[in-house]
């Protein structure tokens, strides 16, 4: 089965799937229905698209297909913002409130905070991008530790606001959001295109990918920059889930069969849409809104992850 073949079949099972969301049990109130999944279907769609296009480029720059990008600590920076928000100030702040000013505060200091670390850890000689992992590593076991702190001597009540930040929600997205993450999406897709036709080779690792040209640590600067922003609006957005990546980039790699990352990144993305599409139908349509879309998808992909580790351990 060729790759044409292959991404007609998730395309269409995507399409298939947003349809069903869309249109199932509209009612007579259908434009408000409409407007509101319309909105959801957006910002599943950028979400998706931005998680699966980030990952795949972090496992070729780490040659690692176990790691996401979640690994460097953002995650833990989003809660520990909304955590050390509404400990200092109160869950009725105009950051708390206000969704917009709520977004980009998150997207700054989280941008802000992987500038300053690239900053640092590629300032020298001799530092590379698993020096970095092990730093991103120590940073977001101590943003959890700091986060899991002040929520033990938080208030009761406004905890449950920190608690709602936890789990990535498309429920209630603001429509100004969506605009300004597509805008952003479509000027880091437009800057990405200069550096598209390094991936093949990278994969290949780093002393391969220097003896064939690649100006190998200004490549990986930019990439990795692209990853943070990415990554950053999705959590913004919807809030963290932690293991999507992982699970769409490697079911991508499985079904593709290439090395090539065109076919990849864009069978990757179809699979993270069909996953949290599909994931948001069982939420509402079979447990009725009593759990997460996150608490799913972190639960297949703990799964997944686990059966990979085995399945490596026995080549």
């Amino acid at each position: 089965m060729g790759h044409k073949v292959k991404l007609t079949i998730l395309a269409c099972i995507a399409i298939l799937l947003v349809a069903i969301f869309m249109f199932q049990g509209i009612g007579s109130n259908w434009e408000y229905i409409l407007s509101s999944r319309g909105k959801k279907i957006v910002a599943i769609v950028m979400t998706g698209a931005a998680i699966a296009f980030s990952t795949v480029i972090f496992q070729t720059i780490t040659n690692n297909r176990i790691l996401t990008p979640s690994i460097i600590g953002l995650d833990a920076l989003y809660l520990l913002i909304q955590t050390v928000i509404i400990f200092f100030i109160g869950s009725e702040t105009i950051t708390i409130v206000n969704a917009q000013v709520n977004f980009a505060l998150s997207i700054t200091l989280m941008v802000a905070f992987a500038f300053l670390l690239y900053h640092f850890l590629f300032r020298g000689e001799g530092r590379n991008i698993y020096f970095l992992l092990l730093i991103g590593i120590v940073f977001g076991t101590f943003f959890d530790s700091l986060s899991s702190f002040m929520q033990m001597l938080i208030d009761p009540n406004e905890f449950l606001i920190v608690q709602d930040r936890m789990f990535a929600s498309f429920n209630n997205v603001a429509t100004e959001l969506i605009v300004f993450s597509l805008i952003i999406f479509v000027f880091v897709g437009i800057y990405f295109r200069r550096f598209a036709h390094y991936l093949d080779v990278l994969s290949l690792g780093k002393e391969h990918a220097i003896n064939l040209g690649v100006p190998y640590d200004y490549v990986v600067k930019r990439l990795l920059i692209i990853i943070v922003v990415l990554i950053s609006i999705s959590t913004a957005l919807v809030g963290p889930i932690t293991f999507l990546g992982l699970l769409v980039a490697n079911v991508a790699y499985e079904f593709m069969k290439t090395y090539r990352h065109r076919p990849i990144i864009i069978s990757a993305i179809f699979i993270s849409i069909i996953a949290l599409v599909g994931g948001q139908l069982i939420v509402e349509r079979v447990f009725t809104f009593s759990t997460t879309l996150s608490v799913i998808i972190n639960f297949v992909g703990g799964v997944y992850f686990i059966y990979f580790l085995l399945k490596e351990s026995r080549i």
